[in-house]
């Protein structure tokens, strides 16, 4: 382990103002991706600013009926809040499909958003990794990508963003609350993670010295009609090869709104407005869910180990979307694909 300073923030203005005096911090929380890499030199902060204590433990309905998550709130007791099981089942499905028991009661909303790739190449220090060094290649492209990016990749880097709570979460249409030097902004899910273009090192749109500190969830929950189905080499504590976020609104068996994210194949959750809007009027049938996963895998580029996940993922797609029409959501407690 490397020598760093540690300090404990007292509020949110405190930690905003310790990060931005020092640009080699860096925060922690539950500590559960970030321990990992400063044990394996890939993380190498100057100093750690601890944010466990500040007053972002809340889960409150807001005033037009959605839901203020603060980012401190665990993911074991967000996936087991009653408000969420009632109103947003696909989140607290996703939750309950990530990690162990054990790791879900440390981490944190926020610190899951900010969690990195598990690339194998980006923990190893041995080899060239462009996320980790800028400049110095990515051995993945050439080497064993058999868990890598099929949508959304650069010639710079093939990662694979490892979050399923993101995936549920990009589905729902959250927004993310930030605080900063310059005060306050929320932005988008989808807008929060990046693609890695040339600048794989950077992975979200949070600017200097920006912390989050809630995810905002809309009314519209899609309580009844939606599924997040997790396929992976282990039934449990494996990342996902590829994953499915659906959600439908249906009248009788038209469709009437749809959304679908997928995670375990882009550098960030990925959602295709195209694919959504071919699904709306029309009937919830195998034939306009194979139309829609087209859509959403429309100009995905393998390596020589991944090429399969395209059919995996279009299955999935086909698959989850199916559940959710049936309104037989993916268990996460039994894990058998139904």
């Amino acid at each position: 382990m490397i020598n760093f300073q540690y300090c404990r923030a007292t509020d949110v203005a405190d930690a905003i103002l310790l990060l931005t005096d020092h640009p080699g911090a860096k925060l922690i929380a539950g500590g559960t991706n970030l321990i990992d890499l400063m044990k394996e030199n890939v993380e190498q902060p100057s100093r750690l600013i601890d944010i466990s204590r500040l007053p972002l433990r809340k889960v409150a309905e807001t005033a037009d009926g959605g839901l203020r998550i603060g980012a401190l709130v665990p993911n074991s007791d967000l996936g087991y809040h009653p408000l969420v099981e009632q109103r947003y089942p696909l989140l607290a499905s996703a939750i309950l499909a990530g990690a162990s028991a054990q790791l879900r009661n440390m981490a944190t909303v926020g610190g899951n958003l900010m969690q990195r790739t598990r690339c194998a190449y980006f923990y190893n220090t041995a080899t060239p990794c462009n996320k980790r060094s800028p400049g110095s290649g990515c051995s993945a492209i050439d080497g064993l990508n058999r868990n890598h990016a099929i949508l959304g990749t650069s010639a710079s880097c093939i990662a694979t963003n490892p979050s399923d709570m993101s995936v549920a979460l990009a589905a729902l249409g959250a927004l993310v609350h930030i605080a900063g030097p310059s005060g306050e902004r929320t932005m988008a899910l989808t807008d929060f993670h990046r693609l890695p273009d040339d600048t794989p090192h950077v992975d979200t749109n949070l600017g200097t010295g920006e912390i989050i500190t809630g995810i905002e969830l809309p009314p519209r929950g899609f309580a009844h009609n939606y599924s997040y189905l997790k396929v992976r080499d282990r039934l449990s504590y494996a990342f996902a090869l590829v994953s499915v976020a659906a959600a439908l609104e249906l009248d009788g068996n038209a469709i009437r709104e749809a959304r679908v994210a997928l995670g375990g194949v882009a550098h960030k959750p990925w959602r295709s407005l195209e694919a959504e809007t071919a699904l709306r009027g029309q009937a919830a049938t195998e034939d306009h869910f194979s139309r829609a996963a087209h859509l959403l895998l429309e100009g995905a580029r393998t390596c020589s180990h991944n090429g399969f996940k395209i059919e995996l993922a279009r299955r999935a797609i086909v698959r989850t979307l199916t559940q959710a029409a049936s309104a037989t959501p993916q268990s996460q407690a039994h894990k058998k694909i139904a």
